[in-house]
Order: C-alpha cells, then structure tokens, then sequence
C-alpha cells in the first residue's frame, strides 16, 4: 500500500487537530526532507509552529491507516520515501 504526501498530509493534519482539540482544517502541514535529518514536518496551528520527527509522522500515519482503513501497521512496515514527492510505502 502507498500513501500520497496529499495522505500523509491528511494524516497530520487529523492527528494535530486532535491532540490540540482543532478542526483539521485548522492544521497546516509542509512535509520536509534534509540530506542529515531525514524527514521532517512543519505544523502550523494558531500562529504557532512546531517541528515533527520522523517518529511523530509515524504515529500519526499508524492512526490514520487505523481510523480511515482499519489497518493495524507497526512503525517498522512504514519507509518513508522522496520521489516526485514524499510518499510513504505500508508493507501490509
């Protein structure tokens, strides 16, 4: 299974908005890749910013593919991956 970065976008957003009690609209997310940290997301939420690792943006996709597909994955079958754009491979 692939998710797009349009998926892995939707899927911060929704875990942003509720760990914060916001709507998901109310998240703005821009994915990021560095040669020396790896991936990386920007959250943007009330005026505020905040950086996310790599394992956060796990957590968030492991619950996304949870509640919109009833997939349990683990951190271990997801390899994130920048081609065109960032996508995220679920070995399921």
């Amino acid at each position: 299974m692939r998710l797009s970065e349009q998926d892995i976008v939707n899927a911060l957003c929704l875990h942003m908005a509720q760990r914060k009690g916001l709507k998901p609209t109310d998240v703005d997310v821009e994915l990021m890749w560095d040669e020396d940290l790896g991936f990386s997301a920007e959250i943007h939420t009330q005026g505020r910013s905040q950086i996310l690792t790599q394992s956060n943006m796990f957590e968030a996709i492991v619950q996304y593919l949870y509640n919109e597909f009833q997939l349990r994955v683990f951190w271990d079958q997801i390899r994130l991956t920048l081609e065109e754009e960032i996508v995220a491979d679920i070995a399921v």
